[in-house]
């Protein structure tokens, strides 16, 4: 069997503790769109707000290149980067109908935009924004660029490890998740009942994380995620069963 390369990121929620993580593994020619598909689905995002990916350009190269910064060549493209600010850092997104916002930086279409064209070494990191309004942030670091025969590429992507359930839609951002957090333990409080009916859920624990169930979900949800993206298309009542997890009832 021919192998492809396959990249493997640590991916973290900032700004919340305890902390929010996975690891994970996809084909390095996934575009940027599907690889946010994929975050989204890992972080329990519902899709129902912008996303976008940020490379810090300037830092990776400083950190892929290490002590050897002060070669010419290298020297010559940091110089470059400090004049032109605007090359080294490159926003990546899904354009609106009126195009791309403004940034000060270059930005690029996440559909037509693939992962090893935007990572190309390990080290190298950027964060992936979503719903701008309540300021998720999700901070991702390429681990390794490997290739393994043994693995199929209809078993990615594939989540190796995690912890913590992920966000609550709209509840405020990291700081509101929190609170949330902080009610859930008391169980039997009206606090308690109060975000289990919001929630729609019996019972909800922030730090379980359920592996196997996080990767049936990885080979279905990011589709899901690409028709309301990309085509307009609202889920039907199949794929909405599967969103809301009623297939474990």
């Amino acid at each position: 069997m021919e192998s492809q390369p396959i990249y493997q990121f640590y991916a973290e929620l900032c700004d919340y503790k305890p902390v929010i993580w996975r690891r994970f593994q996809i084909l390095d020619a996934t575009t940027m769109a599907r690889l946010g598909y994929i975050v989204m689905t890992m972080f329990e995002m519902q899709a129902n707000h912008q996303f976008r990916f940020d490379v810090p350009i300037l830092k990776n190269f400083r950190t892929c290149v290490g002590e050897h910064i002060h070669n010419d060549i290298n020297r010559r493209v940091v110089d470059l980067f400090e004049k032109k600010p605007e090359l080294a850092r490159l926003h990546i997104e899904l354009p609106g109908e009126g195009g791309f916002p403004e940034f000060k930086g270059r930005t690029l279409d996440a559909k037509e935009t693939k992962v090893n064209t935007t990572l190309t070494q390990e080290t190298e990191s950027m964060t992936f924004s979503y719903d701008y309004g309540n300021g998720w942030e999700v901070r991702m670091v390429l681990e390794r660029i490997f290739e393994d025969e043994t693995i199929a590429v209809r078993e990615l992507p594939h989540v190796l490890a995690g912890d913590g359930y992920g966000i609550i839609e709209d509840c405020g951002g990291p700081g509101g998740l929190e609170n949330i957090s902080k009610a859930l333990k008391k169980k039997g409080s009206s606090q308690y009942r109060r975000y289990c009916d919001l929630l729609g859920v019996e019972d909800l624990d922030l730090s379980s994380f359920d592996l196997d169930d996080m990767n049936f979900r990885l080979k279905k949800v990011p589709r899901i995620y690409a028709n309301a993206y990309e085509y307009g298309l609202e889920p039907t009542e199949q794929s909405m069963k599967l969103l809301t997890r009623k297939y474990k009832q």
